[in-house]
């Protein structure tokens, strides 16, 4: 289940983000490109839209390249912008290289924060939990057989590629498996916002309920865990324990799974391939997630249910709020002691 809340809401994302001045490439023409001290990475309309909103980005940058949708670069008086990439692994990957490779940005002091929904482990959160990664996992390079085909002593068709069973540590021969974030970045960004009050919906705040523990029945906290990256979206308690399972293997038991999402393993690696051309800095990339729905669903609940009728869980509105609250106390560090951030992650 990659952020499933996507589906019903992702209908609605053709439809304008807000009115802004938009400065065509002829505008562009002997300008001195835009040096943004944060870019913000989201992927689809409503994930943007409280940015776009609080942080007043009416200034309109087009960039060729972005995707069909979205073909903007959205920026303020304050040097934040914004890309919406669009979903899927894909996008994400195709706009960030365009971004990157633009003339009309200066991107190599930029801070990156992306910020999307999520589907959530109730092992370490709730609907509405916000989550910091560490680790970046890709979960579709895999090996898979068809669950009804592979030896019963496997608890799904998947394995690692060039491996002989599920609890092999494969070969990272594509070299995208797994990202580590910088772990400077992410504990400044913890400790900036893991006090915030975090929103529920009433539909949310009903539904937490019917997991039997904590976290998954309390409400929302802002949290640190790693997130996890597939275009197909799962949903179920098997899938969702091979997520886990995965993830250990691929981070040496040191990650935490917690979120399932698409497109940040494909963001990170258009963003490193810039950065070693010099165009950005890969270490100040930051990720959160907020959860949207479970994963699986509670004990005695249908898997199936958890999957079709996801949007019952109402997380989607307060998810898209809680990324708002979790990132913008990092954003707003950043801008008010630029002084201390230009060089790098301060030490203290």
């Amino acid at each position: 289940m990659n952020a499933m809340t996507r589906l019903s809401f992702s209908l609605s994302v053709t439809l304008p983000l807000a009115c802004g001045t938009l400065l065509s490439s002829a505008a562009w023409a002997g300008d001195a490109p835009i040096q943004p001290k944060v870019m913000l990475i989201t992927m689809f309309a409503p994930e943007a839209q409280n940015w776009i909103d609080r942080l007043e980005l009416k200034q309109e940058v087009r960039v060729p390249g972005l995707a069909a949708e979205y073909p903007n670069i959205r920026c303020n008086t304050q040097q934040v912008c914004l890309m919406v990439t669009g979903m899927g692994q894909t996008n994400a990957a195709a706009s960030t290289l365009a971004l990157a490779l633009s003339p009309k940005f200066d991107l190599r002091k930029s801070y990156f924060l992306i910020a999307g929904i999520a589907g959530i482990s109730p092992h370490h959160g709730t609907i509405g939990t916000t989550a910091w990664a560490h680790y970046l996992v890709e979960f579709g390079t895999q090996w898979e057989l068809d669950s009804r085909d592979a030896p019963k002593d496997w608890p799904t068709g998947y394995l690692g590629i060039n491996t002989k069973g599920p609890n092999e540590k494969p070969p990272l021969d594509y070299k995208t498996e797994v990202f580590e974030l910088n772990p400077k970045l992410q504990a400044k960004a913890f400790a900036l916002s893991h006090k915030v009050q975090l929103s529920e919906s009433k539909e949310s705040a009903i539904w937490r309920l019917k997991y039997p523990s904590a976290p998954a029945n309390q409400p929302p906290v802002v949290t640190q865990c790693d997130t996890l990256a597939g275009n197909t979206w799962f949903s179920g308690t098997r899938l969702s324990e091979r997520a886990e399972v995965w993830t250990k293997l691929l981070t040496n038991n040191e990650g935490v799974y917690c979120t399932t999402q698409q497109e940040d393993n494909s963001t990170y690696e258009a963003l490193l391939r810039a950065s070693r051309e010099g165009l950005v800095d890969v270490q100040r990339l930051a990720v959160v997630r907020a959860g949207s729905d479970f994963d699986r669903p509670a004990p005695g609940q249908s898997e199936v249910d958890n999957l079709l009728k996801y949007a019952d869980q109402g997380g989607f509105v307060p998810a898209l709020e809680n990324l708002y609250r979790t990132g913008n106390p990092l954003v707003q560090e950043i801008l008010q002691n630029w002084s201390a951030w230009e060089k790098g992650v301060p030490e203290a």
